[in-house]
């Protein structure tokens, strides 16, 4: 899975490393720096999980033989505002909708399988601290952290369907870490970036009436989102 999207990642970036190197003599936005803040648009794409902890009772039970959490993609699209704190720190907010799913594969006695997804839709609102580098000509690096608050749009806590395998909270919360490059263009800066993030809050809605979930403890969301930032 790793693979699948580090090696396009690493393709994007060389080939703009060597489109900033192909503008090095002449200097992009110079004023730019100077903004006290500016907006932009974000879309990419992310691979996103389950971290769980079982019960006692899924070692114990003859049910459920097994049952772990499998990465499935996304893609996410956004807006964004910055706001420009010192000349080495921002303050940046990315409200997004992010179109996730997460996989989970679990035997059952005797010998059934079943291999299932949740789906969600995340309005997703994180705020972040953007901790830049010196620019070079055309080129900057940055690193962020921050914190964010999801609401699942399309949570399944309340539903009385008879076919819900696994039920989840809408409401979650969590932590952004990351880094990223900005290519100055002459009216706009293309910025790539890489982040991880991790969420705090237990997303499990137990309901007794479902096998897999008296094998669960917890669910916490962990996500690895692929961004391009269009900034002005």
């Amino acid at each position: 899975m790793r693979a699948r999207f580090i090696i396009p990642l690493v393709v994007m970036f060389s080939l703009f490393f060597s489109r900033a190197g192909a503008q090095r003599h002449a200097l992009n936005m110079a004023e730019h720096d100077e903004k006290l803040y500016y907006f932009g648009i974000t879309f990419g794409f992310n691979y996103s999980q389950y971290k769980v902890h079982y019960t006692q009772s899924f070692a114990e039970t003859d049910t459920i033989r097994r049952a772990s959490p499998t990465w499935k993609p996304g893609f996410n699209l956004g807006l964004m505002g910055n706001l420009r704190l010192n000349r080495f720190i921002d303050l940046r907010f990315v409200p997004c909708l992010i179109f996730a799913e997460k996989g989970f594969k679990y035997n059952m006695a005797p010998d059934s399988t079943a291999d299932r997804s949740i789906e969600s839709i995340y309005m997703n609102l994180p705020l972040q601290l953007k901790f830049k580098s010196e620019r070079i000509r055309n080129f900057r690096f940055y690193a962020l952290l921050g914190g964010k608050f999801d609401y699942d749009l399309s949570s399944n806590a309340r539903s009385r369907r008879p076919d819900e395998w696994l039920k989840v909270q809408p409401i979650d919360f969590g932590a952004d870490v990351g880094f990223g490059f900005e290519f100055y263009y002459p009216n706009f800066i293309f910025s790539p970036e890489l982040k991880i993030s991790q969420g705090f809050k237990d997303q499990h809605y137990r309901d007794t009436h479902i096998n897999l979930s008296n094998a669960i403890e917890d669910l916490h969301t962990r996500m690895i989102v692929i961004s391009i930032h269009l900034e002005g």
